[in-house]
């Protein structure tokens, strides 16, 4: 205690018969305030279409999912990168819980696989994980998320500063939550199509279902046969 009282009190004298030196002292810029984060998004899908992921699903729907630079630049260009090669093209959700969310973007289909480009910086913020929230899954490390997303069904706050929240559904939320649930799924919901809005590439045709062979009389007399 003493020490302090002496140092300060020394400080203040050097002030005292100093005062040119404390003059002639640049005066230091006042801290930048902390960014705020718009959490809000834009749902009109005419506007940024650069910045708006289709995803053309197996169960016939597209969702749109609008994507905030702002939130997570780093992310955003991966996610970008990898819809651009087509990498997402036919991976499926291996991993869909409940009352959570599902997960995407492993072309193992196994949860354990990425691209083959480096794992990302962690871009954590405090955008909440509401409805419809898209966010990078990882590891327990934090510098681990690579191309693997999910897309919450409710909100988990507790994902929130721990997970990169870098988008949110706008439309086709619906067919987000008919997505097949397991880990994983016996018959996975899978993504046909990934692509930006500002290619304005159209929704692919869906496979149809496989008709059921029609019962021939051949087909008859075998079965009574046996």
């Amino acid at each position: 205690m003493v020490s302090r009282f002496l140092t300060a009190f020394a400080l203040g004298a050097a002030l005292i018969v100093s005062p040119a030196v404390a003059k002639d002292k640049k005066e230091e810029a006042p801290a930048p305030a902390p960014k705020v984060l718009t959490y809000s998004v834009n749902a009109d899908q005419s506007v940024d279409r650069e910045n708006i992921l289709y995803l053309d699903l197996s169960n016939g729907g597209r969702v749109a999912i609008r994507l905030v630079p702002e939130w997570a630049p780093a992310h955003i260009e991966r996610i970008k990168t990898l819809t651009r090669e087509g990498f997402y093209n036919g991976v499926i959700f291996h991993r869909v819980i409940d009352g959570f969310m599902a997960q995407t973007g492993d072309p193992t289909g196994t949860g354990q696989g990425g691209s083959k480009l480096p794992d990302l910086t962690a871009e954590f913020n405090a955008v909440p994980h509401v409805r419809g929230s898209v966010s990078m899954a990882r590891t327990n490390e934090p510098n681990t998320a690579n191309s693997q997303f999910f897309i919450v069904f409710y909100p988990r706050f507790a994902l929130d500063h721990k997970y990169t929240n870098f988008g949110r559904v706008i439309a086709g939320m619906d067919y987000v939550d008919a997505v097949v649930r397991g880990e994983p799924p016996a018959n996975p919901t899978k993504i046909v199509q990934a692509s930006i809005a500002a290619d304005n590439k159209p929704v692919p045709a869906m496979e149809a279902p496989a008709a059921p062979k029609a019962i021939t009389a051949d087909m008859l007399s075998n079965s009574s046969s046996n």
